[in-house]
């Protein structure tokens, strides 16, 4: 079996589809399209949210942005089915035997995935603690940086200089505007509802 039919056949199919969907995902946020997350459990505003952190601390996933957690899950979902799938798998007679090897093999390989990854994830832990933050409303009147591609009134984010200490937050501003990556701006307003910081660019609010 060539390589090329074990990726797009069942069961390698499934993690190697959301694999893709993943490096899709990091191209973007690494273009600054998309954001690259946060602590989940530090943002569940909403009980799927709260359940799904839950499920994460008690599996020993929790204390990292979800975005490098569901990587790690797919990733490692997704080798051992391939080599499974290459080397044990190819040899079963085509079928329903096949197909419930496969279902087999990929139901293992995620349960592996998920206690490897709890151990990746432990000394990774300590670089994500979130510290105090100051009080939000005390960044309006700061300048920050962009580091989003652009900024409109529904997306954009920016880092704040705290105390030695940079801050990721959320920003909007009026459509049409000159904010783009690494642009200057100063915070004019916090809105307390959504959780995001109004902002203008820099030579604007001189």
């Amino acid at each position: 079996m060539s390589t090329w039919q074990v990726l797009t056949s069942f069961p390698t199919a499934v993690p190697t589809v959301l694999l893709i969907i993943l490096l899709v995902y990091w191209g973007l946020s690494l273009a600054g399209i998309f954001d690259l997350g946060e602590n989940i459990e530090g943002d569940a505003d909403h009980a799927d949210l709260e359940t799904l952190a839950s499920w994460l601390v008690a599996l020993g996933l929790g204390g990292l942005p979800f975005s490098i957690v569901a990587t790690l899950l797919v990733f490692f979902t997704w080798l051992p089915t391939a080599l499974l799938h290459q080397y044990v798998l190819a040899w079963l007679p085509a079928g329903l035997l096949q197909w419930a090897g496969g279902a087999a093999i990929l139901l293992a390989a995620a349960a592996f995935s998920v206690w490897l990854s709890a151990r990746v994830v432990k000394p990774l832990r300590p670089l994500f603690v979130r510290h105090h933050a100051p009080e939000k409303r005390s960044l309006v009147g700061r300048t920050c940086r962009i580091v989003t591609l652009a900024v409109d009134e529904k997306f954009g984010r920016a880092e704040v200089e705290t105390s030695g200490a940079s801050l990721n937050i959320r920003v909007w501003a009026s459509s049409p505007n000159s904010l783009g990556k690494d642009a200057l701006a100063v915070i004019v307003a916090y809105d307390e509802a959504l959780q995001q910081y109004e902002v203008q660019a820099a030579n604007a609010a001189n």
